[in-house]
């Protein structure tokens, strides 16, 4: 049978049919594995995401878009929500599969500075606050933080808080420093107590949100790191008998489907998620065919998407 699934010589044309017949009937698929071994090569590129939650279902999208026609296969690898091994989850997995399972891996939101391993080639998508030399597909943070927070300031907002990212993460890091500098070309100083970390998390948000509107001076306005956090936001804000937006404008970050069918609707930063899949799945493709893929850093742009969670400041 292997001589047939490898097409090598010996092999009568009337063998040759009929083995093909009994492999079609079975349904037999070649190992990867076996086939790794002989040829150094899988087809198959793996994707390693830290869960299966809303902003990584959207960039799968795109990277399953992405791999059609490629003749690459496509396999997701999670760690369940568990991140916390200080040595690193997406580590321990590529030792796993590089080499004999996966011919090269997408990371998203690594929780690591990793280089990847040597001969296998790693794009990172959301990247760690570590080295620039891993090949990177991200979004303009900085710029999309600064429109969240310039919209709010037009409305007449003052006491604007917000509850930031993972601090090991660029992309929190530079969606802080958008908020901060519209602040700061406002003229308005950073009220440190309206700045709390919100982790991309739900309940780590929740909660903070909670502690921060139930405060006497709370503020009129909260700029949302992600749009999972604008949501925990609402919902505290609802516990604590406010209304979003008559007394709370909120603005997220992503534009992950959730956000459009939330109540209200979120106000949101876009950033192009299935875009940034794609991306990562073709460059990836090029640096393991050895192909020249010129800038290995790509940012992405964002806009402002603006929905019924945020209104002016009445007086």
């Amino acid at each position: 049978m292997s001589k047939v699934l490898n097409q090598r010589y010996g092999v009568s044309a009337d063998t040759f049919a009929r083995v093909q017949s009994v492999i079609k009937e079975m349904g037999y698929e070649a190992s990867l594995v076996a086939q790794s071994l002989r040829n150094h090569r899988t087809n198959v590129i793996g994707i390693l995401v830290a869960d299966i939650e809303p902003f990584s279902t959207e960039l799968l999208k795109g990277a399953a878009d992405a791999i059609r026609g490629t003749g690459f296969e496509l396999v997701v690898y999670s760690a369940g929500g568990r991140t916390g091994d200080p040595q690193g989850w997406e580590l321990r997995y590529l030792t796993r599969l590089s080499g004999t399972l996966v011919d090269g891996a997408v990371l998203v939101t690594p929780a690591v500075d990793l280089e990847g391993l040597p001969g296998t080639p790693v794009v990172a998508v959301d990247p760690h606050t570590g080295r620039a030399a891993l090949p990177t597909v991200d979004s303009d943070n900085l710029h999309g933080g600064r429109l969240a927070t310039e919209h709010l300031l037009e409305l007449g907002h003052r006491r604007i808080a917000m509850l930031t990212g993972r601090d090991d993460l660029k992309s929190a890091q530079q969606r802080e420093t958008g908020y901060r500098g519209a602040l700061a070309s406002a003229g308005i100083a950073v009220d440190e107590n309206l700045v709390r970390r919100g982790d991309y998390d739900a309940v780590v948000a929740a909660a903070a949100a909670r502690d921060l509107l139930s405060g006497p001076d709370r503020p009129t306005a909260v700029f949302a790191a992600n749009d999972i956090t604008a949501i925990a936001v609402i919902d505290a804000a609802r516990q604590l008998g406010l209304r979003v937006p008559e007394d709370l404008s909120v603005v997220g970050f992503d534009n992950i489907p959730e956000s459009a069918l939330c109540t209200p609707p979120i106000t949101t930063v876009q950033q192009p998620i299935r875009e940034m899949g794609h991306r990562a799945v073709r460059l990836l493709v090029r640096l393991i065919n050895g192909d020249e893929p010129g800038d290995t850093h790509l940012t992405l742009g964002t806009e402002l998407v603006i929905r019924q969670s945020t209104r002016p400041l009445t007086p």
